[in-house]
């Protein structure tokens, strides 16, 4: 007698999710849409908020048929195995972030290179990716760049950190990036503008893709004598020296 046959593997797809309350038809292309819509289980940073972008997309079925595991900062590492269940028995599952593309400044990456590592297919979607998008409208340079995620909340380990970056800036004609939680902008502001030189262009890019949207880049010495600059939204911080 053979050997029972192993089940065909699912595939593991990368569902960008809108940045804000956008209609995802405004930021996804209509075929990730579609492919999301056909999808029972999903993973996601909170199954509240995931489910609100699956009533958005108007899934075909009741929304208590789909299955949504959380992954976050309290999935413990040996939980993750538990998570690709699903794949291993072939079915198809979306992994989404909050906002934005998962695995970028988002703690999918995890599950996505255990996935790699079990061979599963792994298909990115296209979708909105704020880094991307302040990187396209800052006018800073686009060949060199780097993502350094949160930087340091104590103010002088900030400063310092500011300090290396824009060095490294000045060496390489680098674009420096990162983010901060949106009721710490303005002192992260506060610290560029202390920190960098009066010459270095600093860009702010706030809100990307909503109503609201703010994208601006000066010098640090022009941003130094604008009056509120920035919001409290999700905001993408870039510099380069120049």
């Amino acid at each position: 007698m053979s050997a029972p046959q192993p089940l065909p593997r699912g595939t593991l797809l990368l569902i960008p999710v809108p940045l804000g309350p956008t209609p995802p038809a405004a930021v996804l292309p209509a075929p990730v849409c579609e492919q999301a819509r056909q999808l029972r289980h999903f993973i996601a940073e909170n199954a509240k908020s995931a489910r609100a972008f699956l009533k958005s997309l108007e899934i075909p079925v009741p929304l208590q048929e789909i299955q949504i595991q959380e992954l976050n900062e309290h999935t413990r590492a040996n939980a993750l195995e538990g998570l690709l269940q699903p794949l291993r028995q072939g079915f198809d599952v979306g992994l989404v972030s909050e906002a934005g593309c998962p695995g970028v400044a988002d703690p999918g990456a995890d599950l996505i290179r255990l996935a790699q590592q079990e061979g599963i297919t792994v298909v990115p979607l296209i979708g909105p990716s704020s880094l991307l998008l302040a990187l396209m409208g800052s006018g800073l340079c686009g060949q060199r760049f780097a993502f350094h995620g949160y930087l340091p909340a104590k103010e002088d380990e900030r400063g310092k950190r500011l300090k290396a970056l824009e060095q490294e800036s000045r060496r390489q004609n680098q674009t420096q990036m990162f983010i901060e939680t949106p009721y710490r902008n303005t002192q992260m502001l506060n610290s560029l503008l202390q920190h960098l030189a009066p010459s270095t262009l600093l860009c702010l890019a706030s809100s990307l893709t909503l109503p609201q949207q703010r994208l601006r880049t000066l010098s640090v010495a022009q941003w130094r004598k604008e009056e509120d600059p920035v919001a409290k939204e999700p905001t993408v911080f870039l510099f380069l020296s120049v």
